[in-house]
């Protein structure tokens, strides 16, 4: 009998060391389970707070502007919430060569400004000097006078259109490249737009307000 219990006990071992281990594989198993499940919880939730840190909701004349953090000018202006103005940059192919142009944009409400097609034939047109400029093909220039803060400015528009782009435009200060240009424009219902861009951008004045509607198109401005 004796021989007979040292003869079970190897296999006795044996068995409580399989069982052992199984339990130990079925712990480990289990770890990797909530370890997966946890990675996968954070890639399904992940985007959501990307897409929170990355855009914002501004409220301007009425609309709820959803808008890259990006393409704010000013820090402190990347906030959400109720806003007076707001003040963007992009950069668009209106250079030669395809090449990138930054134009400031200014949101605001309509009420504060009139667009700039409206002041070719109420304010423009009394301050022209007899001169025409040639410039961008489709475009006249017309300096105005050295008057009420309208000296070395000169306005751009089409004469065609009943609907003209028009833009105001001054000098080259020394130093830089080229002028400075001013267009206003109304966008989507109690919201206007301010674009300060480079005078050189006038050559493909045509793609101008197309390639801005289209991207404040995105941001429900239009």
């Amino acid at each position: 009998m004796a021989g007979q219990a040292e003869a079970h006990g190897p296999h006795q071992n044996l068995g409580f060391n399989l069982a052992a281990i199984a339990v130990l594989m079925a712990l480990l198993g289990l770890g990797g389970a909530y370890l997966l499940d946890g990675a996968g919880r954070s890639a399904r939730t992940q985007p959501h707070r990307l897409d929170a840190e990355t855009t914002l909701t501004r409220t301007l004349g009425g609309a709820d502007l959803e808008i890259p953090r990006s393409w704010f000018r000013y820090e402190e202006q990347r906030i959400e919430g109720f806003a007076k103005e707001i003040d963007l940059r992009l950069e668009l192919p209106l250079a030669d060569n395809g090449k990138l142009v930054a134009i400031d944009v200014t949101l605001l409400p309509r009420s504060r400004v009139r667009p700039s097609a409206s002041l070719l034939d109420g304010v423009y047109l009394h301050q022209f000097v007899p001169e025409q400029l040639s410039g961008p093909p489709g475009l006249v220039g017309k300096p105005l006078k050295p008057t009420e803060g309208y000296a070395d400015e000169t306005v751009w528009y089409d004469p065609l259109s009943a609907e003209p782009f028009v833009t105001k435009c001054s000098s080259a200060i020394s130093g830089k490249s080229g002028g400075q240009c001013l267009r206003t424009v109304y966008l989507g219902p109690g919201i206007a737009a301010i674009y300060a861009f480079p005078e050189a951008a006038l050559m493909h004045w045509r793609d101008f307000d197309p390639m801005l509607g289209d991207r404040l198109k995105q941001i429900g401005a239009l």
